[in-house]
């Protein structure tokens, strides 16, 4: 059974090592530099990005980055689920769910109107869990970089 709170500043090294390992798992990189922003972000209490990490038996095994964003089509924002990543060795083992249950109770406690993410269409093993809740919006991304490298 994992146990989910909140990221702190003890989780540096841990939250580092999951937050590079879903990177690489997506091939692709960022640089150096973003890593620091995204974690003094994440610490940042006036900052509108946030964490939990996931533990069983007292060790980090996965993070999940959300944030909530205004909406044109809600009265109230939507929160998006932006990263989630797990330990490898314990997919399956109901780790995913619980962080994804965290972000959703604190979602409805905020008074989002809606809870979502992406994924790659080629993330079977991610969608298993996803299709789990809910069907997928058969929303198409698209994506213009407006700043190369990033």
């Amino acid at each position: 059974m994992s146990t989910i709170r909140e990221l702190n500043k003890a989780d540096r090294d841990d939250w580092l090592f999951y937050w590079r390992s879903y990177i690489d798992f997506y091939k692709t990189s960022v640089p150096e530099s973003q890593y620091e922003l995204t974690w003094t972000r994440l610490l940042d209490s006036d900052f509108n990005l946030y964490a939990l990490v996931a533990e069983v038996d007292g060790k980090v095994c996965g993070l999940v980055h959300y944030t909530f964003q205004e909406s044109t089509w809600a009265p109230n924002n939507f929160c998006l689920l932006e990263d989630l990543f797990v330990d490898p060795a314990l997919r399956g083992h109901g780790v995913g769910r619980a962080l994804i249950d965290a972000v959703y109770e604190i979602a409805v406690k905020a008074g989002s109107s809606r809870l979502y993410w992406n994924t790659d269409a080629t993330n079977e093993t991610a969608r298993k869990l996803y299709d789990s809740y809910v069907t997928e919006s058969g929303k198409a991304q698209y994506r213009i970089p407006l700043n190369p490298g990033i």
